[in-house]
């Protein structure tokens, strides 16, 4: 089972404040793979119950999972950054949007933990793309985890008819996460100001 979670040291890194560029892009690559794992593998339990376990030791439900896992994640993290960069233009005055340039960096790095060049470049071609249509000052408000919360419900390897049935809930439960990061998010950054 291990190898199918990210590589990280802790998750639940306790940031104090986001004080760098290096902060920001820390803290969207952290949460969005603790958003990732916590969905995704709570909805397989759920879903599965006792035989979770040797669901993960079959080689072709594993793969799927891995699939599974990435692809979610590279949708959660251009979620979390466009969140982060928008909030910050809008409320912090930030005028220096390195948006894309934090994305591919982190999307580069998780090359070296797996992540499979043809994604990587396909996500870096869609958040560049998605860059250019959104309204930095509004995108926060506007629900901008929708996509990610999509990529959960149509990335998760569970049989078609079943996952009809649960839309709804796996939709919230990601949202729900989603939201401890909002909140936290603007915990550390109310005294930061750009202008």
């Amino acid at each position: 089972m291990g190898e199918y979670l990210f590589p990280y040291k802790k998750f639940i890194n306790k940031f104090s404040k986001i004080n760098s560029k290096e902060d920001l892009k820390n803290f969207i690559q952290e949460r969005s793979a603790h958003v990732t794992q916590t969905t995704l593998y709570g909805y397989l339990k759920t879903r599965i119950g006792t035989r979770f376990v040797a669901m993960v030791e079959d080689e072709k439900f594993s793969e799927s999972m891995n699939i599974a896992k990435w692809n979610i994640y590279v949708s959660a993290i251009s979620d979390l950054t466009l969140y982060v960069f928008s909030y910050l233009v809008d409320q912090k005055n930030l005028t220096q949007n390195d948006s894309e340039e934090i994305f591919n960096r982190i999307i580069d790095q998780e090359i070296n933990n797996g992540l499979d060049t043809n994604i990587a470049e396909s996500s870096k071609q869609e958040f560049s793309l998605r860059m250019k249509s959104i309204d930095w000052h509004k995108f926060y408000l506007e629900d901008p985890f929708k996509n990610s919360g999509l990529a959960l419900y149509k990335w998760s390897p569970i049989a078609d008819d079943l996952k009809v049935l649960d839309k709804e809930i796996v939709l919230n439960s990601i949202k729900l996460k989603w939201n401890i990061v909002e909140n936290e998010f603007k915990n550390l950054t109310k005294d930061l100001n750009f202008s």
